[in-house]
Parts: structure tokens; sequence; C-alpha cells
């Protein structure tokens, strides 16, 4: 899987490098035999956006992007309009993705993370229960998105952002991403055609595996 992965993320336009950030020497080896870069880190991280800031803080670059391991079905585009909004407006931090809700009863599963985002399209909120509440039926569904767990950052913001120390919403929803909204971080959050499944449950992987070995027609 994470093959897979790494193969997706350097078809992206927008990126130079792809490393793989791991504490694991299964991993570890497993990206060396494909031909990858890989570098070790710590195992006490407690997050993602943890691990990869102690990679990035070697590194000479202005815009890093987390791709998670378990996202085999990522679009390179995506990936590329994730950083988009860095190169137009320089006053953008922090950037993720999001997409229409059709499934209302995709608002039920704490699997998917839901998202409110305000009018400049700025992440509002992150929650694995459903969001927005609807009160009153009749006035019908807002629009309803779901997040695509994928972000990028400018350097000096996510090793601000991996300085602080974890915060009690992130804690209770067991959302890295609300660290940020809690200090104050804003985050761009891009709509998206795309789709990626991640692999969070014995089911998405099943699901993951037929997409991948079933035949493209032609």
């Amino acid at each position: 899987m994470i093959e897979h992965v790494y193969r997706r993320a350097a078809a992206a336009r927008a990126v130079s490098k792809v490393i793989v950030a791991t504490d694991d020497l299964r991993i570890a080896t497993r990206v060396h035999d494909f031909g990858g870069q890989v570098r070790l880190t710590k195992a006490t991280h407690e997050t993602g956006t943890d691990r990869l800031a102690e990679v990035v803080e070697s590194l000479d670059c202005d815009v890093v992007v987390n791709v998670q391991g378990d996202e085999p079905l990522i679009d390179p585009r995506a990936i590329d309009e994730l950083v988009a909004p860095f190169t137009t407006d320089p006053s953008v931090q922090m950037t993720t993705l999001y997409r229409r809700i059709h499934n209302v009863a995709e608002l039920n599963n704490p699997n998917i993370t839901k998202v409110v985002v305000d009018r400049g399209g700025f992440a509002m909120y992150f929650s694995r229960a459903p969001i927005p509440h609807l009160r009153d039926p009749r006035g019908g569904w807002p629009p309803l998105y779901r997040h695509i767990g994928l972000y990028a950052y400018r350097r000096s913001a996510l090793l601000v952002l991996a300085s602080l120390e974890p915060t009690p919403l992130e804690r209770a929803e067991s959302l890295e991403q609300l660290r940020a909204l809690e200090h104050g971080i804003r985050i761009k959050a891009v709509e998206t055609s795309y789709e990626s499944i991640g692999v969070d449950t014995p089911e998405d992987l099943e699901l993951v595996r037929r997409l991948l070995t079933a035949p493209t027609s032609s």
C-alpha cells in the first residue's frame, strides 16, 4: 500500500520530492526496496504532523505536503489542488481538502470526518459527529462536506504547530487538525471532486484491494 501512495504523490506536478517518514523498520525496508526515499523517525510521536515536522527540520523548502500512508487511491491532481492556494496567497499557512457529501448516512459514520467551512473558504470545525446539526428538517439540509485527510503547510507554520501541546478538542475527537484551529492557525479548505478512500477498517482495506486489482476499461 505504501508504494501506491508514494508513486501517486510523486506524480503530482506540484511535488518535487517524496519522502516516507516512519518509525517502522519494516516500512523503511519496503520503501528502500522499491527505490523510494525514507527517513526513520522517533517512535514517540503522537501524530503524523509531529513526525513530519521532525523530518522537515532538516529540509530546505517552503511548502510541505502531508500525505498519509493509508491513502493508496489519492489522486495526484488532488495534491496539486491542495498546493495551489500557496502560489496565489502568501498569507495562507495551511490547506486541506473537502468534498460534498451526497449520502446523508455518511454523517453518522465516525470514520468519516465532517467539516464546516466559512464564506471565505476556511475551515470552521472538524468532527467525527454529524455537523451541522439540522434542528428543523422542514428547512432542508445545508451543503454537507466530508474532510479529505490531506494537508499542506508553510514550513514555518508546520514547525510552530508541532511545537504546540495537543489540545482538548484534538484529544476528544482524535483529529490533529483541531490543534491548529484551537491555536488560531487558519486552515484554507479547498473543495475537490476527487475521491480517496482512507484505510481505517478491514472493510476499507478489502474495498481498496478490489479497486486496485480491478481491470481497467480500454
